[in-house]
């Protein structure tokens, strides 16, 4: 972790770790990975710690003792934006079994107390338990949206009624109408924090789409997520050029 760190900072960028993920393939393994299946999108992704492993409240004790000891490791680095302690509680059909293992990791984070915010993400707007725990212990209001810019201004109001600072952590899907010239306009207006999903097309798969697999691995008509090709040019320039001119605009 520290290596990336100082790779990442040296390009100036600050991180988000994440600890756990409801999200994708069950059951992950030591060892090397498989490879990734051709045209499905996020075809090797984990969730973390595992189905049922996550359910189980004998694997606490060791789950406690990762976290704090990361936490502890990294609580006063400031190339850390903030720790996301968990990616999509209740996904994959768990739904509120997933609230006991989210209270944990809130506790033994608030034990350690870091420098940095805690947060975790809100995404299924019908999971009225979940959300209402995260909303109310996150320090920054993180947020999931992948819909068009009317769904996604909705949930931006919505959600300023908690009166924190809020930034969305995944959008941008081409193909769902989320894109950087009709959402990061709107994310601008509102001074909310912006990081989509997807930056290089790689081993992920995720410029194809989450449910639309293309088994012989060519190109989609569009790409669902990323935004520069492997040798490091940009799918589409104009939307490196809005990026670019949004970033640098004055507040």
């Amino acid at each position: 972790m520290n290596q990336y760190l100082s790779i990442a900072d040296k390009h100036g960028i600050k991180t988000i770790f994440v600890f756990f993920d409801d999200v994708w393939n069950k059951q992950p393994e030591v060892g090397k990975q498989p490879e990734p299946k051709p045209g499905i999108h996020n075809s090797g992704w984990m969730q973390d710690p595992g189905d049922p492993v996550s359910r189980d409240s004998a694997n606490f004790p060791e789950l406690e003792k990762y976290v704090k000891d990361v936490l502890n490791s990294f609580k006063t680095d400031k190339r850390i934006l903030l720790w996301d302690l968990y990616n999509e509680p209740g996904n994959s059909g768990k739904r509120d079994t997933s609230l006991h293992l989210l209270t944990k990791i809130f506790q033994w984070a608030r034990q350690v107390n870091p420098q940095q915010p805690i947060s975790v993400g809100l995404w299924a707007w019908d999971f009225e338990k979940l959300n209402t725990f995260q909303a109310i212990n996150s320090d920054i209001l993180t947020y999931h949206n992948y819909e068009d810019p009317e769904s996604h201004q909705r949930v931006i109001e919505l959600l300023k009624s908690h009166g924190r600072p809020m930034i969305c952590t995944e959008y941008m899907a081409r193909t769902r109408n989320s894109r950087f010239s009709n959402i990061l306009p709107l994310l601008k207006k509102y001074n909310v924090g912006a990081i989509n999903w997807g930056l290089v097309e790689g081993k992920t798969n995720t410029i194809y789409q989450w449910d639309t697999p293309i088994p012989d691995g060519s190109q989609p008509y569009e790409w669902f997520h990323d935004v520069f090709h492997r040798n490091g040019t940009p799918y589409r320039q104009d939307e490196v050029n809005l990026i670019k001119k949004l970033n640098t605009q004055n507040k």
